[in-house]
């Protein structure tokens, strides 16, 4: 008789197993190994990336914050004492940093979410593409829409949304990153999986039948108005279509809907090597 497997199990002893292979790696970087350090950087690095750029909704600044980030792991990493995960104290390093970071270009529009409902549903009507059709423009809408849903969230409730949802940290765990009580964490992150939940379920047709904005019907406001740029995408990894995105947001439990298009948005990765850039500026000092 075959027995089944536990996926969230199994995710646990995998994640486990990378954590004792990162704090090898730390307690040999600590010891001056310069592979161990290009090894621990590079394995927290596109992570790190894709936190700050969910964050700052900015690619170049969220290259600046990562590169920083990752800066301040190597310089102090003599510090970490090893009572914690590495990787909870790595990222308490980079949450610490996003939040005194300067403000992105769309944080400084301090968009509501009843401003960017706004935005979403002008423009609908235009002639748009075939709601089958592949395209990196339909990702691009997604990806950014995505984005710019999180930034309808002040940064405190964005990033407890993304540790808690986005990144599936534990409680304990997001609370120790975030040097908060598991108390308001929870708190934090009710109040901002409600938001995010409301507006999902009231505009995004991928999560709602009843909602009236389509990835595709988007796209010819969104290149008029200069959020999407046909010849630069900022942040689609690839081409996608509304339809087969609904379909696979429609695969989980309807309640976890609004969640999967959050998780269904993989933005393209950075073509930055932070960690041998990292080394080689060490090198040189």
């Amino acid at each position: 008789m075959l027995m089944r497997t536990d996926p969230r199990a199994e995710r646990e002893r995998a994640l486990e197993g990378t954590t004792l292979t990162l704090e090898h790696d730390a307690r040999r970087a600590i010891e001056g190994d310069r592979d161990s350090l290009e090894r621990l950087i590079r394995s927290l690095q596109q992570d790190i990336h894709g936190l700050a750029l969910r964050m700052l909704c900015h690619r170049e600044d969220a290259e600046d914050a990562t590169q920083e980030i990752l800066v301040r792991i190597a310089t102090r990493l003599s510090q970490f004492d090893f009572r914690s995960k590495i990787t909870t104290w790595a990222y308490r390093v980079a949450v610490n940093y996003i939040l005194d970071f300067k403000k992105s270009p769309v944080e400084k529009l301090n968009l509501s979410f009843e401003q960017f409902a706004e935005g979403l549903t002008n423009g609908l009507d235009l002639p748009a593409p075939d709601e089958t059709e592949r395209s990196i423009l339909i990702e691009e809408v997604k990806v950014g829409c995505t984005f710019g849903m999180l930034q309808c969230l002040d940064r405190q409730h964005r990033v407890v949304y993304l540790l808690g949802e986005i990144m599936e940290f534990s409680g304990p765990d997001a609370a120790e990153v975030l040097g908060i009580s598991a108390g308001l964490f929870r708190k934090r992150l009710q109040h901002a999986r409600a938001a995010i939940l409301t507006f999902t379920k009231s505009y995004c047709g991928l999560a709602s039948d009843q909602a009236v904005c389509r990835c595709n019907k988007q796209l010819p406001s969104a290149l008029r108005a200069g959020t999407v740029r046909a010849n630069a995408c900022s942040f689609a990894a690839g081409p996608s279509s509304f339809v087969e995105v609904r379909s696979l947001v429609r695969q989980v439990d309807e309640a976890r809907w609004a969640l999967e298009v959050h998780r269904s948005s993989r933005p393209r990765l950075s073509s930055v090597d932070f960690a041998r850039r990292l080394i080689e500026t060490l090198d040189l000092r």
